[in-house]
């Protein structure tokens, strides 16, 4: 196993570095709310994790800066292996936005390597841009009403009716007005290339907690249930996703922390499931950032 490649620039953070449970939160996770982490999963025994360590690290280098490698010895991090599930090393997973987007295991070679990091819009020496933003400085986002933006972006199809990316930019600001079904045939209907978008991943969320809604009871009824028993999680998700569609985000993230701070594991780890895709919606950086540490302190 190489080790890793000291940094060239004292100012800069390091491209390869090795990682650890105590560190793991803010080398890692906050880290890569900036430039995404390749996590590699390795021992010093392991025949493959030596083949592969070489190809990551020139990868790395090539990439100049596009992700970053965290190395992980699984002897002296067996927690943190154990956290993340790895049942074969090496196994190497992607952290963007502080959540797991992707993983393989084995040793690859380096064309595919390259092939999974092109699918997650990582490319050489390129740092990865957010998405355009289709609304009109002279219009802020944050005072536009849902059925305002379909309006102004159903225009902006018809002029360019070629345009993916405004019709997607379309189907979600009709998911937010609550015309989900034609949000939903647009997503379906969306071409290979938008699967990874940020938008159609915040599409496929948002129409997610829309479907879901149709089996929450009243609200009367979840708060009485969570009032007899604050362990009833069942009730506190569907109170959660009242409130996160009816606008109180942070109150719909308190439900969800509180559970998965409780029992992560319940409903097959409903809870996270939940926030990642809340994290996906929620326009309010601040309020996502704070919420993605204070998970990130209960699962490490």
């Amino acid at each position: 196993m190489t080790n890793p490649a000291p940094a060239t620039n004292a100012a800069a953070p390091p491209l390869v570095f090795e990682a650890g449970e105590a560190t793991f939160e803010t080398a890692v996770l906050q880290a890569s709310m900036q430039t995404p982490v390749l996590v590699d999963f390795w021992a010093t025994w392991c025949g493959p994790c030596k083949a592969l360590s070489p190809i990551l690290d020139k990868l790395a280098e090539d990439y100049a800066g596009a992700f970053r490698l965290a190395k992980v010895d699984c002897d002296k991090e067996q927690q943190l292996a154990g956290m993340f599930g790895v049942r074969s090393i090496p196994t190497v997973v992607l952290i963007q936005g502080g959540q797991i987007v992707d993983a393989f295991s084995g040793a690859l070679p380096e064309s595919e390597v390259r092939q999974f990091l092109e699918r997650h819009q990582i490319k050489p020496a390129t740092r990865i841009e957010a998405p355009a933003d289709a609304i009109d400085d002279a219009t802020p986002a944050a005072v536009e009403t849902p059925q305002a933006a379909v309006a102004r972006l159903q225009k902006a199809v018809d002029a360019d009716p070629g345009n993916t990316g405004l019709q997607l930019d379309l189907a979600l600001a009709k998911a937010r007005s609550g015309d989900t079904a034609s949000a939903q045939a647009t997503l379906d209907a969306l071409p290979v290339n938008l699967a990874e978008d940020d938008r159609a991943k915040a599409l496929a969320a948002l129409l997610s907690l829309q479907q879901s809604l149709a089996a929450v009871p009243p609200a009367a009824e979840l708060l009485a249930r969570v009032e007899r028993d604050p362990r009833d999680f069942a009730a506190r998700d569907g109170i959660a996703v009242r409130q996160l569609l009816g606008g109180n985000a942070a109150e719909a993230l308190q439900q969800w922390l509180a559970i998965l701070g409780s029992s992560r594991d319940w409903n097959d780890g409903l809870a996270r499931k939940r926030l990642l895709d809340a994290f996906r919606i929620i326009d309010d950086d601040a309020l996502v950032t704070h919420a993605r540490q204070q998970m990130a302190s209960l699962l490490f």
